[in-house]
């Protein structure tokens, strides 16, 4: 299995009646497939994970298995506060035919560096999927830090790690616990090529589902070390990157959705629909003169 390279963080779009739109997310998964998109992470931040119940996270998933049928990995979100929880979760998503698991770090409880260890040792163990750690300090209230990566890169079953942290010292330290059997990935759109450049193996990425040509041309770039190929990547993308950090994700990513075809702009309550105004036409604006450069590319 080979986790590297433009990985799509997927939206999950509900139709107007609030259930999932099957239908319009076979059409994101065609998409991203037709756009060189290199895995697939169902059920993530993105996805809106905590707003599914079991069994539509058990339809969403065996779903993108069957859709997919092996030709990208698929990765399930399975990370919960609580580790039987996320465990189990795991253990669902291996009966689904998830490829690997995306375990984020325990959110609210702030569990210690002890505690974050002893967690993820035991999603490990007993999850039955190989585990990417997910460190996403601003959503979660806890910091995995690269000290405790460096002890649990040895696990077998663990195989890498999202991180979102997007300082330059973060992103060395992380490029630095990198080796053949266990993978640096970014999980931030704004720094991606910076990361991939210093030597993440790819990005799981939130743009990736409105443009996933332009944002694999900026993978390919960074990540065999063409530096001025990565910063013309990056300065086609960044007006759209930034356009998007205008609400909590997925709220800005899911207003676009409706204009490529894949369902409604709405995500799940608490979260509310991005409303119409400057935010929105700044996303449109962005959107397209994105789409007009790679037309012309």
């Amino acid at each position: 299995m080979d986790i590297r390279g433009s990985i799509c963080a997927l939206a999950t779009p509900f139709a107007a009646d609030g259930s999932i739109d099957l239908a319009a997310f076979g059409r994101l998964l065609d998409y991203q497939l037709a756009g060189g998109t290199q895995a697939l992470v169902v059920a993530g931040s993105t996805g809106e994970a905590h707003m599914l119940q079991h069994d539509e996270f058990d339809r969403l998933l065996a779903f993108a298995v069957e859709r997919v049928a092996g030709r990208v990995p698929v990765i399930a979100g399975t990370g919960e506060a609580a580790t039987a929880s996320t465990v189990a979760q795991t253990r669902r998503a291996a009966a689904l035919g998830a490829d690997a698991a995306l375990v984020v770090t325990p959110y609210y409880v702030r569990p210690t560096q002890e505690g974050l260890r002893r967690h993820f040792l035991e999603v490990a163990e007993r999850g039955g999927l190989p585990v990417l750690l997910y460190n996403v300090p601003t959503r979660t209230g806890c910091d995995l830090l690269p000290e405790t990566v460096a002890q649990l890169r040895d696990h077998p079953a663990i195989v890498g790690i999202k991180e979102a942290v997007a300082s330059d010292e973060r992103i060395h330290a992380l490029a630095e616990l990198a080796r053949a059997d266990f993978v640096y990935l970014s999980g931030d759109d704004g720094t991606a090529g910076k990361a991939m450049l210093a030597g993440a193996a790819g990005t799981v990425s939130v743009v990736v589902n409105l443009v996933p040509q332009a944002f694999r041309a900026l993978c390919d770039a960074a990540t065999t070390g063409d530096r001025e190929a990565t910063g013309r990547a990056h300065d086609r993308l960044d007006p759209l990157v930034q356009a998007l950090n205008c609400a909590p994700n997925p709220i800005a990513v899911k207003a676009m959705l409706p204009a490529l075809g894949f369902g409604s702009a709405r995500p799940r309550l608490p979260l509310v629909e991005l409303a119409d105004g400057a935010d929105r036409r700044r996303l449109h604006e962005a959107l397209s003169a994105l789409a007009s450069l790679v037309a012309a590319a």
